[in-house]
């Protein structure tokens, strides 16, 4: 190491000479050192945080959720999980709705007789595949007519009164610990939660989802994709084509095949609607 006294010594001397060009390349060579042993610095400190061998994991936020069964009174009970999950059905239409407007767009290119280029093909193609249409029997904008018939948003109403029938009311086991608060099943081994009443050689789970508003998005694509619910999509399509709103009673007749209940399980959902008030809560 140079002592501060042989520095001191030659700046001293650098500055009696008069030397502008030295005096500023030896500012520059001092500065580049500095920059060096800054970024030296920092290389050493980002590999003690992070050293080889260790992964950083950034944790995602915990989300807990409501504890309903804790809730007394019945009508407060009933208000609290309308208000809690309302919030993730009218965030879901709003993004379903942002997908519609995008598929206007693609109607009026695809009656046009104009094509779509390389980038609207592959979304329209994505977007279909997600909602179960084979494309290769479609014309392109046969594509477009049937996305538009199943990418539409639900009444907020219809599927509050299903996720209360399908969680009991927030409080079922497969809601609070897999936040499955529409009764979906999945069919692969260790998807889901195994029902303590399964039936033997069923080979069904109640699926387990991240949080309550994967399980919110799950549930709106499996309405809007299954065959199974193809009525209610026919429905929800008539209605718009006369300028209706989407009457959540006359929909729910759609969702008989959605529990081995049948038409019991269409007049429960229908009850929970009209006992609840919940057509109030439609936007």
């Amino acid at each position: 190491m140079i002592s501060s006294s042989l520095l001191t010594q030659f700046w001293r001397q650098l500055w009696a000479s008069n030397d502008t060009r030295g005096i500023k390349l030896s500012i520059a060579a001092i500065i580049l050192v500095i920059i060096v042993v800054l970024v030296v610095a920092a290389n050493n400190f980002s590999q003690d945080v992070d050293s080889p061998g260790e992964i950083l994991v950034i944790q995602e936020p915990i989300v807990v959720f409501p504890d309903f069964a804790s809730i007394n009174s019945i009508s407060a009970k009933k208000q609290q999980f309308f208000d809690y999950l309302e919030v993730f059905l009218i965030a879901e239409n709003i993004a379903i709705t942002q997908f519609r407007d995008q598929l206007d767009d693609y109607l009026k290119i695809a009656s046009s007789g104009a094509g779509f280029s390389e980038f609207e093909r592959a979304w329209m193609f994505r977007l279909a595949r997600r909602y179960r249409i084979e494309v290769e029997n479609y014309t392109e904008k046969e594509i477009v007519d049937e996305l538009l018939l199943r990418v539409d948003v639900l009444p907020v109403s219809l599927a509050l009164a299903q996720a209360a029938n399908e969680s009991a009311w927030g409080t079922s086991r497969f809601a609070l610990e897999g936040n499955n608060i529409f009764g979906q099943w999945c069919y692969e081994q260790g998807c889901g939660i195994v029902p303590a009443r399964r039936q033997a050689g069923a080979i069904h789970e109640v699926k387990s989802f991240v949080s309550v508003e994967d399980a919110v998005k799950s549930y709106f694509l499996n309405i809007n994709s299954h065959p199974s619910y193809s009525y209610l999509r026919d429905l929800r399509s008539r209605m718009r084509a006369r300028g209706l709103r989407l009457d959540p009673m006359s929909l729910a007749i759609g969702l008989g095949r959605y529990s081995e209940q049948g038409d019991n399980y269409v007049d429960e959902v229908q009850r929970i609607i009209i006992q609840n008030e919940l057509r109030k809560r439609d936007a």
